[in-house]
């Protein structure tokens, strides 16, 4: 297989959706002269794969990254790894602890909650969204069930909140505040893709109504809800919710965007992202996330076969919507085949920063890693991701 073809298969089974972008010309003189060495690593995994990880991380900065921050887990032993900078005005090394946007590994979260409240008996998987939110959800999605949100095959259109086409309509918009009611509404207002239950099509939509529905449930706020069933028992105290506030509290890491033909990078670490919400607005680390998957896999927060929803993709004549492939999410999660293991996961990306969480079941290997891409919404995988993932768990397996 070779290097686009991996890529490919990567994007398309993980939707890491990121793409190595031009650089300013700027970048490569602001780094310092120690940015791009691996940092802050515990080589205690065998030899080849320690070099293999810190090679896919260095030279950073580069024209893809600024920076990454990686954590390798499991049997095999551990690997910690950071490169590239701080910010590049500085040229500081980037800081292995900083918090970045985890982008749609929020669905993560927010699916573990949900499958706790059907554990509680207070949300039937296979009952109609409609029933506990029959004021939001119109009669023409009234078969659409809360399973259907979690895997992607409820039919709900995806429909852009209304703050522009391009990118430059997206950073002018940047602080607006969107309200996930009105995003629902607007939504389910359009005929929908397919009969709920026949086709997957990945969308945060899915997940914004599984915020509403967490509210509407325990008459809380979603950000309390997911704080006291997962982060304040797993102890990510790093981990948190911004709401309206669109900068990144505490130690973090900038992040950039490569703008326009003339390649101008600017720096959009302070953008909102109420836009995502239940299904993309959280803020973390890689050692709270390394926490959180462990537990998880684990059977510390869902149990039992609520577990095995985020574990079990639809049934087989569930393909996606629009290209036929096979149906590659569950429950808040996705699967691919690398170095001839299964791998469980998901991937983020928010303007800027790009994030991933993935192991195998019996959590043999772990790996996070956030890399601080140029085009975090572009539309292949970035390379610094790529060579990251295939370092920790091998190339995808052909077809």
């Amino acid at each position: 297989m070779n290097a686009r073809t991996s890529r490919t298969a990567i994007a398309a089974a993980l939707l890491l959706g990121l793409a190595a972008g031009p650089v300013a010309p700027a970048m490569a003189a602001a780094a310092s002269p120690a940015a791009g060495r691996a940092a802050q690593r515990s080589p205690s995994v065998g030899a080849p794969e320690a070099e293999a990880l810190r090679a896919a991380i260095s030279g950073l900065p580069s024209d893809d990254a600024t920076a990454a921050l990686v954590r390798v887990s499991g049997t095999g032993g551990v690997w910690r790894g950071s490169a590239g900078v701080h910010d590049l005005a500085s040229g500081r090394p980037a800081d292995p602890a900083g918090r970045f946007r985890v982008g749609s590994v929020t669905k993560v979260f927010t699916a573990a909650v949900v499958l706790q409240l059907a554990g509680e008996g207070r949300i039937a998987l296979d009952r109609p969204a409609r029933h506990y939110l029959p004021d939001l959800i119109p009669a023409a999605y009234g078969k659409v069930t809360v399973r259907q949100l979690l895997n992607h095959t409820s039919g709900i259109p995806s429909v852009d909140p209304g703050n522009g086409d391009t990118l430059e309509d997206w950073y002018a918009h940047r602080f607006d505040l969107i309200d996930p009611a009105d995003v629902v509404r607007t939504a389910t207002a359009h005929r929908p893709d397919f009969a709920p239950g026949t086709q997957q099509h990945y969308a945060n939509i899915g997940y914004t109504v599984a915020g509403l529905l967490i509210e509407r449930v325990t008459g809380d706020s979603y950000a309390s809800q997911v704080s006291r069933r997962v982060l304040e028992p797993l102890r990510l105290t790093d981990t948190y919710f911004p709401g309206d506030d669109p900068s990144i509290r505490g130690r973090h890491n900038h992040g950039y965007q490569v703008f326009g033909t003339d390649d101008e990078l600017r720096d959009v670490t302070v953008w909102g992202a109420s836009d995502a919400w239940a299904a993309g607005d959280l803020i973390s680390t890689t050692a709270d996330l390394e926490r959180f998957t462990r537990a998880l896999f684990g059977g510390r927060l869902v149990r039992g076969p609520l577990l095995e929803e985020m574990f079990t993709l639809p049934d087989a004549s569930v393909r996606e919507y629009g290209t036929g492939k096979p149906a590659a999410f569950s429950a808040g999660l996705s699967v691919m085949t690398l170095g001839g293991r299964e791998v469980w996961g998901k991937t983020g990306g928010r303007w800027g920063y790009n994030t991933a969480v993935a192991g195998t079941r019996d959590l043999s290997r772990t790996l996070v890693y956030s890399v601080n891409s140029t085009d975090a919404k572009g539309s292949d995988m970035n390379a610094t991701a790529l060579n990251i993932v295939v370092a920790a768990f091998g190339a995808p397996s052909a077809k």
